[in-house]
């Protein structure tokens, strides 16, 4: 692989793993519609390194929360051992129990994985999601404010957002645009709504290299291009970070209507661009 192209390529993974435009389905109709053939021809360890490449941007982005809850983590832990229980809990303790919840609705998802990521093949399902992408952040813009935070949101809150983010798993639905609009119709504070999408996709990105990270091995790893994929890896991670810090600042002005005009236009492609290849 060359420089050149390990450098995008860890511009594209930080540009689209946050911003809500759906990176599973741009790739999808760059490689069906846009006669792209390689666009998911990626060495699989590179392609497990650029997805930590962006999980270390949810790291440093929200350094301070999540120090706080691995220190929790172990005060929980030393406070179970001798059975007692602080009042009120510590709102980063609470966060744990929040984003372990939320994380539930994912193993659903397990055992249709494979017919998941069968749905990139068909380009009908592809523009409809992103259309349906593009109604939901339209939607998120008009949602009355709300207050709930790690100190107040509900079980049940967290598993409404737990099951958008499963929802996302389909090509062309967004991850973080679904989890944050689901985030403001249970009556989050956008801030936190932000802030729980991206710290909840800690386990999701881990858990979804842990399992990649065997076939990867499996596959081969080049070891003299590990150099060239570590550049990208700190593109994507760079890239991800400013994605995050970007919409964290439209998310709290409630202004996704761009990315919302962005997937309409881009469904409505999609599927003219079908319906005339076929």
């Amino acid at each position: 692989m060359s420089l050149l192209s390990s450098i995008l390529l860890g511009f594209i993974q930080g540009l689209t793993e946050f911003l809500p435009v759906s990176s599973s389905g741009h790739l999808a109709i760059a490689e069906h519609l846009l006669g792209m053939s390689g666009a998911s021809d990626i060495p699989e360890f590179f392609d497990v390194l650029l997805h930590l490449g962006t999980l270390v941007a949810v790291f440093v982005a929200y350094w301070a929360e999540v120090r706080d809850m691995v220190l929790e983590f172990f005060r929980g832990a030393k406070d179970l051992a001798h059975g007692t229980t602080p009042t009120p809990i510590p709102p980063a303790r609470r966060m744990i129990l929040l984003i372990i919840v939320g994380t539930l609705p994912l193993f659903v998802v397990l055992p249709i994985k494979d017919l998941v990521e069968g749905l990139a093949d068909n380009m009908y399902f592809v523009g409809g999601a992103l259309l349906v992408t593009g109604c939901l952040l339209f939607a998120s813009d008009r949602v009355r404010k709300g207050h709930k935070s790690e100190r107040s949101a509900r079980i049940q809150d967290v598993l409404v957002v737990g099951l958008a983010q499963a929802i996302a798993t389909c090509p062309g639905i967004s991850r973080s645009g679904t989890t944050i609009t689901a985030g403001c119709f249970v009556g989050f504070d956008r801030k936190f709504a932000v802030r729980y999408s991206f710290l909840m996709s800690i386990p999701a990105i881990l858990g979804a290299n842990i399992l990649s990270l065997k076939d990867a091995v499996s596959a081969g790893i080049i070891w003299a291009d590990v150099p060239v994929y570590l550049v990208g890896v700190v593109v994507a991670a760079g890239v991800g970070y400013a994605c995050i810090r970007l919409l964290k600042m439209i998310a709290e002005k409630g202004k996704f209507g761009f990315f919302a005009y962005y997937c309409w236009a881009a469904g409505v492609v999609t599927l003219i661009l079908t319906l005339l290849q076929n």
